[in-house]
């Protein structure tokens, strides 16, 4: 009954003192609620996408002498799944075909023998190019080997028996060779194999026809393998997804007893976002949680302002008679709305962000997970309440009595410097850890034998972590000190504002140090956030766009086999397109360094900058127009990578000899270099072994000036100018187009690469609702705590422009020094967490990415609501001093 009658009339009294700590409890609840939610939509969605990037879920591959027939039954039979069909593979010695008057021969190869069926069942694993969809079909590769298209006749080479003919009937693409290729049963930890150059497909009585004879004398020649699709719902986590799909297929191969042995492309997806989940984690710690901290913590200090109101009303009740448990119960009465109303508009509020953000209020989440959330926040949003009032509430009943309630029995407090000093250790402690995971060479990704992995190392996020804690209290105590210590200089700094009223009320801020410390403290928590989160954004975004177009070489890049080369005249033909800035023809041949077989690519170094990307970040030792300069310089220069570097102890100026494949008599001849520079990053290169070398003395001395690769500048859309690019090729070509923004959408989805689009709509809204809220929150609170004084000092004389100078100089302080400590704790937050994520940002970046915009806007919005809060405070302290000393 206490409990609902003191509700009640703090609601009717006190309704704004209510409506801001609810509004504290709600922006906690909402943080909770949107960001849970979206982590676990996020893992959904990785699953999802996991599952739907598997043309076939399971490559189910029999032992010797096990019965085809009797395990495809079984397998169909097996729960789960949707389709099986068999796959029969053929080793090739060679292809052979006459075109014209010329004659084209192959290396080895595999010959697959599929169902007519297979490609309806398994629509991703093969894209038709040319002729029909059915009958005997060549790799696109194959076919410009050898020259072939629909019609032509192609001898297949047989192990230990005459070769025999097919002919082709039309000429498809194979967009997932390298899983469809990779061998079963192989052991875990090695580097993918690269799928064959030549690969034929045939129905299966063809195969038959052809291989039947050549397993009788060579088995190991020719494999059955079963193609399966899983057709079961998942668990929406990628690791509980995982553990599901392998241990089905563990309960297959028990099933079959030995006879196959299940290749699990699914599980494997999966194991590749089990990870990316565990960066998503690692995001959330390092970005999201702070955000709910800043939120409990404003809110906590909304709480602490009142203390004074709450013991001055508990001395009024005890004079009444009211014992130690209805102080309790009334101090219950008060969090009861604020819980209520808090977390009601937390749920509203994190609801209406998923629809407004993603289209859903679950931001994409199954209902189990959204509803699970929201538990929680409202769990900790009620947690938050309790500790916000009840709790003190509950320490001032016992400690206070009626005669000592202004003079409150203190808790041992700190002393002065404490603050200060405990922040300094921290930031210490916090540069240690961060100092210590660069020396060690931490990074967050790393890929042993070409296997990308995650290694989190829960060490180094102490770093942002103590960094937070570190400069929220040093920069405490260091505002507290400057208005303790610098009151003379606060005069002078407030002089040319408030004219002869400085001293006064420099005199008066130094004597509410602590109140402008703790509201300074607040406003630089929230700008940190703020800065933080949407800098990494910006530079994750921005390095996501300079991986894709080094990943692509450029806006549009056209590659063929580097046993190939494109047409002569392709490069002044797509110069004439419409939207096209440039277009430079690059080689792409393989070189061995040794008995190391590396990709190498020859440029025109004068050239090579107007349609690819040359960050200085891409080599060492110099600018990336100083190595470019020298290269050019230098016609025999080659740039080498960091690993063949070190692998050979190259120094600057050493002769390298290079066996290069000639034209003339297509052997590999000894050409001689010299090294001039080290790339680390280059166009299409990849991440570990590559040369870089002058494209015309490669032509010189292989005899062939033939390029694999043009890139193309665009200044249209680069997707459409990807297709008009693809008619002037044939579709037996071997080319490929691709186009910067389709790899910045893989690059955004594959290993540790998370579009943190979403992340950055949630986070970065409510780091502006953050900002602005903090900022007139405190603003408006310390008014408030202090009209008592503001109205004695008016009873006493004070004129309205002094009163008003006052709160304008007060505001100003909390806003500039807030922003000052936010702007740099936030900045040095994003460096410390960017150099953490080393790895993941390919190549590292050079400088942090600013988002001037959103800054801007935000500091915008912060400065317009102090003046709002302001404005608003010197209206109420101009107010009758009797009427205001009365109403309190």
């Amino acid at each position: 009954m206490v409990a609902l009658m003191w509700a009640r009339g703090l609601v009717l009294r006190r309704p704004g003192r209510l409506a801001a700590t609810a509004v504290g409890v709600a922006f906690v609840v909402t943080t909770i609620a949107s960001l849970g939610a979206f982590s676990a939509a996020m893992r959904a969605r990785m699953t999802r996408l996991a599952a739907r990037g598997v043309p076939v879920d399971w490559r189910i591959q029999l032992a010797p002498g096990a019965d085809p027939g009797r395990a495809l039954r079984r397998i169909r039979s097996f729960p789960g799944i949707g389709a099986a069909l068999p796959v029969l593979r053929g080793t090739t010695t060679g292809l052979r075909a006459r075109t014209g008057r010329t004659v084209q021969v192959t290396g080895p190869g595999v010959v697959l023998g599929i169902p007519t069926a297979y490609r309806s069942t398994f629509p991703g694993e093969i894209r038709p190019l040319l002729g029909t969809t059915t009958g005997t079909l060549l790799s696109q590769q194959t076919a410009a080997n050898l020259h072939a298209g629909p019609g032509t006749v192609v001898r297949v080479g047989r192990p230990g028996l005459p070769p025999a003919e097919v002919s082709v009937d039309g000429i498809v693409d194979l967009p997932r060779a390298d899983s469809l290729f990779q061998p079963v049963g192989a052991p875990s930890g090695g580097g993918p194999q690269a799928p064959p150059d030549n690969v034929l497909l045939v129905p299966l009585p063809t195969w038959h026809r052809l291989f039947d004879p050549v397993a009788r004398i060579r088995p190991g020649a020719t494999e059955v393998q079963i193609h399966a699709d899983l057709r079961v719902p998942l668990p929406p986590d990628p690791g509980a997804a995982f553990a599901d799909v392998l241990g089905r297929a563990r309960q297959l191969e028990a099933r079959l007893a030995g006879a196959a042995t299940v290749g699990n492309d699914l599980a494997a997806q999966l194991d590749a976002a089990r990870t990316d989940a565990t960066y998503a984690d690692l995001l959330f710690l390092l970005l999201a949680v702070p955000a709910a901290a800043v939120t409990a913590f404003l809110t906590l200090a909304l709480g602490a302002s009142a203390s004074e109101r709450r013991r001055r009303e508990q001395a009024l009740l005890r004079i009444r008679g009211a014992s130690p448990a209805q102080l309790i119960a009334a101090s219950a009465g008060e969090v009861a709305p604020i819980a209520i109303a808090g977390t009601g508009l937390g749920l509203v509020a994190a609801r209406a962000i998923g629809d407004l953000a993603f289209g859903t209020p679950r931001f994409g989440a199954t209902p189990g997970q959204a509803t699970a959330w929201e538990l929680l926040s409202s769990f900790v949003g009620l947690a938050l309440a309790a500790a916000a009032v009840a709790l003190p509430a509950w320490r001032d009943a016992r400690r206070s009595t009626v005669r000592g309630t202004m003079a409150v029995v203190e808790p041992l407090r700190l002393p002065s410097r404490a603050p200060g000093y405990l922040g300094a250790v921290a930031l210490l402690l916090g540069g240690l850890v961060f100092w210590a995971s660069l020396r060690r060479g931490y990074q967050v990704v790393v890929a042993p034998e070409g296997v990308p992995t995650i290694s989190v190392d829960l060490l180094s996020l102490f770093a942002p972590s103590l960094l937070w804690v570190g400069a929220v209290l040093l920069g405490a105590h260091l505002v507290d000190l400057a208005l303790r210590r610098g009151r003379a200089v606060l005069a002078r700094a407030l002089r040319l504002a408030t004219g002869p009223l400085s001293v006064v009320i420099a005199a008066s801020m130094s004597r509410q140090h602590r109140a402008l410390a703790r509201a300074a403290t607040i406003v630089s928590v929230a700008a940190a956030f703020a800065v933080s989160t949407s800098v990494f954004n910006a530079t994750y975004m921005a390095q996501a766009r300079v991986d894709a177009e080094l990943t692509n070489g450029a806006d549009v890049t056209i590659s063929t086999p580097s046993n190939l080369g494109l047409p002569p005249t392709l490069a002044a033909s797509v110069r004439r397109l419409p939207g096209v800035v440039a277009a430079v023809p690059m080689e792409h041949r393989m070189a061995y360094v040794g008995n190391d077989l590396q990709d190498l690519y020859g440029i025109d170094p004068r050239t090579i900058g107007a349609v690819a990307p040359m960050s200085d970040a891409f080599f060492t030792g110099g600018s990336a127009a100083r190595v470019l300069s020298e290269l050019l310089a230098q016609p025999d220069g080659v740039l080498v990578s960091e690993e063949t570097v070190r692998d050979f102890q190259l120094r600057i100026g050493d002769r390298i000899r290079i066996r290069l494949q000639s034209a003339r008599d297509h052997r590999y001849h000894a050409v001689p270099f010299r090294y001039v520079g080290t790339v680390r990053e280059f166009p299409t290169a990849p991440r570990d072994s590559f040369l870089v070398a002058d494209a015309a003395y490669v032509a010189r001395r292989t005899g062939s000036g033939a390029a694999q690769a043009l890139l193309i500048r665009t200044a249209a859309p680069p997707r459409s100018v990807a297709s008009e690019v693809r008619p002037l090729l044939g579709p037996a070509s071997g080319a490929k187009v691709t186009d910067v923004v389709s790899q910045l959408r893989t690059t955004l989805s594959g290993l540790t690469a998370i579009d943190l689009s979403g992340l950055s709509r949630v986070e970065l809204s409510l780091a502006v609702a953050l900002g602005t809220a903090a900022t007139g929150l405190v603003l408006a609170l310390g008014i408030a705590e202090r009209r008592r004084t503001f109205a004695v000092l008016a009873a006493l004389g004070a004129r309205a422009r002094a009163l008003a100078a006052l709160v304008w100089s007060e505001a100003a302080l909390v806003i500039m020094a807030g922003l000052v400590l936010g702007t740099t704790t936030g900045g040095a937050v994003a460096f410390v967490v960017v150099r953490i994520l080393t790895g993941v940002l390919d190549p590292p970046p050079q400088t942090l990415t600013w988002p001037t915009g959103y800054l801007v806007a935000s500091l915008v919005a912060t400065i317009c609501t102090a003046a709002a809060v302001a404005a608003i405070g010197t209206r109420v302290v101009r107010r009758p001093a009797t009427a205001t000393l009365r109403g309190l």
